[in-house]
């Protein structure tokens, strides 16, 4: 089975190097008209570089269609007008892969405000933006695929990288949504939580490693989350050709007696409240409320 983009229009957000680069190389390969975004040159975002324009030459090099652009996801008019060039040009965005991101790592203690609120803008808010840009020419079309780029800091924790982390688990709770309010219109969010070796990670990785996880190695997963038959909602992981699946899980809720609904009563049936037996996977908010009225119901017939 091949997987083809011909005919689709694809919008990469830091695409001018490392693993944006890579999806906008490939996306051109299989036929995707490729806008290829990218503002800056240094990791924490500052500065300005023709990369974008070197990505769209290997494009078209290749024999694919590309061009430029140079809009920041932090200015919601310049995605808009990004989205409107492409329209204008080719008739359409079909795919969006939020990848832009830069990072200013310290421990929470010594960092600044400004740079945790620069982080999540540029992440999270930055995303929204891209996002809403395309969405209604989606539900208008039909269709659409949207890539968030979360991360394992997100899901589970890194030290020195609260800004990150938050915007990162934010992508994924956005993804959470979206895939719900943009079903009807066959529009697919999900989420992927990449481990590369980039310009924004050559100093954490030893070298060694640092060979292992090429960008390359994230694209598979990439591609097949915005292609045609790509499932939706889901969180997947990816590096150095090895790739998971993971889950935000909810246990079965324990319902205590009124009379011991007190923080004393609580702290008592702390082991039983926090066992992971028979965890399941909701795929709405509402499945909380539910979970415990059907709970609830059990315990009064019990």
């Amino acid at each position: 089975m091949s997987i083809s983009f011909k005919d689709k229009v694809a919008i990469v957000t830091g695409a001018g190097g490392g693993i944006g680069r890579e999806y906008a190389l490939e996306l051109g390969r299989r036929g995707a008209k490729v806008v290829v975004n990218d503002i800056g040159g240094a990791r924490d975002g500052t500065g300005h570089s023709d990369a974008a324009l070197k990505v769209v030459e290997e494009i078209k090099a290749a024999g694919g269609e590309a061009m430029s652009n140079g809009g920041s996801v932090t200015e919601f008019e310049q995605m808009a007008e990004m989205v409107a060039k492409a329209k204008e040009a080719w008739g359409g965005v079909h795919i969006l892969i939020n990848n832009a991101g830069i990072l200013r790592d310290k421990s929470f203690t010594k960092m600044d405000p400004a740079d945790f609120e620069m982080v999540v803008k540029v992440h999270l808010i930055g995303s929204a933006f891209a996002t809403k840009a395309c969405w209604d020419l989606m539900r208008e079309q039909n269709y659409g695929r949207i890539l968030m780029t979360a991360s394992s800091t997100g899901l589970f924790g890194n030290f020195g990288q609260a800004n990150y982390g938050a915007a990162k688990l934010g992508l994924a709770g956005l993804t959470k949504t979206l895939y719900l309010e943009g079903a009807k219109n066959n529009i697919k969010v999900n989420t992927l939580a990449p481990v590369a070796a980039t310009r924004m990670t050559e100093d954490i990785f030893p070298e060694a490693a640092f060979k292992m996880f090429g960008p390359e190695n994230v694209v598979p997963a990439a591609l097949f989350l915005v292609s045609d038959d790509a499932p939706t909602n889901a969180i997947v992981g990816a590096g150095a050709g090895a790739y998971h699946s993971a889950w935000v899980t909810m246990n079965k809720a324990v319902v205590l007696p009124q009379s011991e609904r007190t923080v004393e009563g609580f702290a008592e049936h702390w082991a039983e409240i926090s066992d992971r037996t028979g965890d399941f996977v909701p795929q709405s908010g509402a499945e909380q409320s539910q979970a415990i009225l059907v709970q609830l119901q059990a315990a009064m017939k019990g």
